[in-house]
């Protein structure tokens, strides 16, 4: 051990030499070799936490010196995307910003697309999980992705125990087992701690994203494109088939809040279910990889774990995970803010960028920022690297995830919203929701 190294150093010496070899045959395709010019200045927006970010920055820049003038700033993520608008449209924007996966179609005009003949869909798919999907776009790719925030079981040991269940559910149909033995009422009937919170929208920590797993695992889907590539919602079955995965999925979900249901567990009524969880009164939830550090800081004190897979639906064809991906992606537009640099240097700038992002998308780079923020890598290389503990669960979770190309975050928010809601007040069947919902949902991806 060199004197005065750390234990993050450590680790990040180890993930060189594991990655050095995997990764330079790409880099040598994608960046070149690393002549020791920098990216000239290039600024990061995004809503990561900026120590973090810059901690990665720093261990990055003594691998590779062409981000010795990369930049990161923090920005709030009620009004992030505002404020991005804003800025590019001013020409004060950044250079690289970091998109989310279900953003790539309603802020596609802000992002210059890399061409399929630079970066193919082939050579993408090979080299980042499935997870990203969404970035590869119609004319060519919208961002470089570099980690994947899979979704994971949360249990709480010591209700599951009192309930006299020794593990966690691998399959949907043993939840209701548990549902009757965990859940407890008051004498008045009111729900005083909960089996698993499904059911509501407002007070379910990413309901549309948990309801949309619980779809594609069915083995349905949101959206697709038609025979002209045009974005379509597929939430009702097409014609000839038979099932209705949309139907099924959403009647499972809503019945956990239905009061004259035997598994009713949970209603608008009860605290978010994050927080829920973290107060010891809810037995299994359902969220991001990353918010495990955030639950042990809610309460030092719960008895929980991670189970080594969310639960499936038992018996079918595969085994798929919600979640949310990550990637770089660079302004539609070099920016010039003074008016005085020619087209030579913005395209410049716009490559220094796109070298940038190549390089903190790389095999060390979406590592560390994996261990920085608690999430899976988005690379396939990495996911298939040797890991232990919770970081095998996260890696493997990871290769699972499968997206959806969302046409508008916000008002699918609130489709889903009016889907789930319309169901458990009693206003519409099941199937006449989903019906709503893909109506609703046709408005949004008609030109």
């Amino acid at each position: 051990m060199k004197p005065g190294m750390s234990s993050f150093q450590m680790v990040i010496l180890a993930v060189f030499g594991t990655f050095a070899v995997a990764g330079v045959l790409i880099f040598a395709f994608l960046v070149g070799s690393n002549t020791g010019v920098t990216t000239g200045p290039v600024v990061i927006w995004g809503t990561f936490d900026e120590a973090a970010f810059a901690a990665v920055l720093r261990e990055l820049v003594e691998s590779d010196g062409r981000l010795r003038q990369v930049s990161y700033l923090q920005k709030d993520e009620a009004t992030f995307t505002t404020e991005l608008t804003n800025a590019l449209a001013a020409g004060t924007g950044p250079d690289l910003f970091i998109m989310r996966q279900d953003q790539t179609i309603s802020e596609g005009q802000k992002i210059f697309p890399i061409p399929y003949d630079q970066l193919s869909r082939d050579t993408f798919r090979n080299i980042w999980a499935d997870a990203a999907e969404p970035f590869l776009g119609q004319d060519g790719v919208i961002g470089i992705p570099f980690a994947v925030d899979p979704f994971v079981l949360y249990w709480n040991r010591d209700m599951l125990s009192t309930a006299g269940i020794a593990r966690p559910p691998q399959y949907w149909e043993e939840v209701y087992d548990l549902t009757r033995a965990a859940t407890k009422k008051n004498d008045s009937g009111s729900i005083v701690k909960s089996a698993i919170a499904l059911g509501e929208y407002t007070n379910v920590s990413h309901a549309k994203q948990i309801l949309s797993m619980l779809i594609m695992q069915a083995g349905g889907r949101i959206t697709g494109r038609d025979g002209a590539g045009q974005l379509v919602p597929a939430l009702m079955a097409r014609v000839g088939e038979t099932s209705q995965p949309g139907d099924s999925a959403l009647r499972f979900y809503t019945q956990f809040a239905n009061p004259s249901s035997p598994d009713y567990s949970w209603n608008r009524s009860l605290p978010e279910s994050r927080t829920a969880f973290a107060q010891g009164d809810l037995a299994l939830y359902i969220g991001p990889a990353s918010e495990e550090p955030l639950v042990r800081r809610l309460n030092p004190n719960l008895n929980f774990s991670i189970a080594t897979s969310v639960p499936q639906v038992k018996n079918a064809e595969t085994t798929v995970d919600g979640g949310y991906a990550y990637a770089f992606a660079i302004p539609s537009r070099p920016q010039n803010p003074d008016g005085q640099r020619t087209a030579e240097q913005m395209q410049k700038s716009q490559q220094g960028a796109l070298t940038a992002a190549y390089i903190l998308g790389g095999p060390q780079g979406s590592q560390l920022f994996s261990l920085a923020f608690g999430l899976a890598s988005a690379r396939r290389d990495v996911l298939s690297a040797p890991a232990q503990g919770n970081d095998a669960v996260f890696n493997r979770m990871a290769l699972l995830v499968r997206t959806w190309e969302d046409p508008d975050s916000r008002e699918t928010d609130r489709i889903f919203k009016d889907m789930i809601e319309s169901v458990t007040s009693g206003a519409a069947r099941t199937i006449e929701a989903v019906q709503r919902a893909e109506q609703s949902m046709r408005t949004l991806t008609t030109p």
